[in-house]
């Protein structure tokens, strides 16, 4: 017999995205009854690993963070960015965006997946909120007031509204058959974690090479997370190269401006896409982080964007009468508040990386005074910073 259970939200998917949306949501709402549906169970315990992935928090982000308790600036998990630097490969053009300029304290912090994902598993079960895990959505049915969840193990959910927080291939969104426009780049990622002979001393690189665009973010324990973009036809190649071949290509190809690389972890590639579901909200339903969208992560804006999704809905549930949870005025209100700022972030993070994809020496020409008068100018250079910082949102 199907046991059903009342929830005010049921969030599918327990990730990072995910988890950070349930204990947003509880926080500024703690009479909210919230469920989170997660696949996969997490370990008990976390165990540190040279290859531990890695995200890029804005520094808009790691206020909200901090502010809603979920997060410290003490945890030995993170490292800040202190500087900046984005450069032309083979052209005089470069900037340095630096903290101090904008007196924060960082620009960002580098966080690893992991321990951080494990943090947010355990306060979720601390904060009175109800995980059903490992489980996986099996369909949703709507109507006027609610959804009804069903479960794969047979238990059913209602609920004022579903949030859709399972990733960039996510299942839910392809059972709520919701379309998801996407446009495939030329190239794939390469990530890896790579280790230093010289303390890195906070600093972060955006380098445009003739191979692809590479970032490389400061870590706990003298590493720096690697992403390096390349022809999909390279991928493969540059993923099996012996650890010493790999380490001399990546020299080759950066230089030296971040120091000596003399480690590398394990290496993983994926595809690069720029998309969008089509619509972020359906019937008592929304789409947050890479469910709703798909971004290159040239700037590392990903998990801040969708974390404004999270900031954005959290802040909804605050300021609305329960009884009207979900319904269609708050779907839309999210909607409405939600669009503008994922259309500018996707824009120009595709702007970018198609003009410093293109080989015209006219281009390249152009793109070094551009970065040569950010330099000059601090007032050309504030909207690159601002968008490093998280500091473009709307409505949040």
């Amino acid at each position: 017999m199907e046991k059903t259970s009342n929830f005010d939200v049921v969030i599918v998917g327990g990730g990072l995205a995910g988890a950070t949306a349930a204990l947003a949501i509880k926080k500024r709402s703690p009479q909210c009854g919230i469920a989170v549906v997660e696949a996969n169970k997490p370990q008990s315990e976390y165990h540190p690993s040279f290859d531990d992935r890695s995200i890029a928090l804005a520094a808009q982000s790691v206020e909200y963070l901090c502010d809603l308790g979920i997060f410290s600036l003490n945890n030995e998990y993170m490292a800040k960015i202190h500087d900046v630097s984005v450069s032309d490969r083979g052209h005089f053009g470069k900037a340095w965006i630096n903290k101090d300029e904008y007196g924060v304290d960082a620009l960002g912090i580098v966080v690893e997946v992991a321990p951080f994902g494990h943090q947010l598993h355990t306060q979720m079960l601390q904060n009175d909120i109800t995980l059903f895990c490992p489980d996986t959505v099996e369909r949703i049915e709507p109507t006027l007031e609610f959804s009804q969840v069903t479960l794969n193990s047979g238990l059913q959910l209602k609920t004022k509204l579903v949030v859709v927080a399972d990733g960039a291939n996510s299942p839910t969104r392809q059972l709520l058959k919701g379309e998801f426009d996407r446009v495939a780049y030329e190239q794939g990622a390469l990530i890896a974690n790579v280790g230093l002979a010289q303390p890195h001393h906070g600093k972060a690189f955006e380098r445009f090479t003739q191979h692809g665009p590479m970032a490389l973010l400061p870590m706990s324990r003298n590493r720096y997370s690697l992403v390096w973009c390349m022809p999909q036809a390279e991928l493969e190649t540059y993923q099996t190269l012996p650890e010493d071949t790999f380490l001399h290509e990546l020299q080759s190809a950066f230089g030296y401006r971040a120091g000596q690389f003399v480690q590398v972890g394990q290496r993983a590639t994926y595809p690069l896409v720029l998309g969008r579901v089509n619509s972020l909200v359906q019937h008592r339903c929304v789409f947050v982080g890479n469910a709703a969208h798909a971004i290159h992560p040239i700037a590392g804006q990903g998990f801040n964007l969708g974390l404004r999704d999270i900031q954005v809905l959290a802040k909804l549930f605050a300021e609305t009468p329960a009884a009207e949870w979900g319904d269609f005025r708050f779907t839309e209100a999210y909607k409405i508040a939600r669009e503008p700022d994922i259309k500018k972030v996707m824009t120009l993070t595709d702007a970018l990386v198609r003009l410093f994809s293109n080989e015209s020496r006219m281009m390249a020409l152009g793109r070094s005074l551009g970065l040569l008068s950010m330099t000059l100018s601090p007032s050309l250079k504030s909207p690159l910073a601002k968008q490093l910082m998280g500091n473009i949102a709307q409505g949040v």
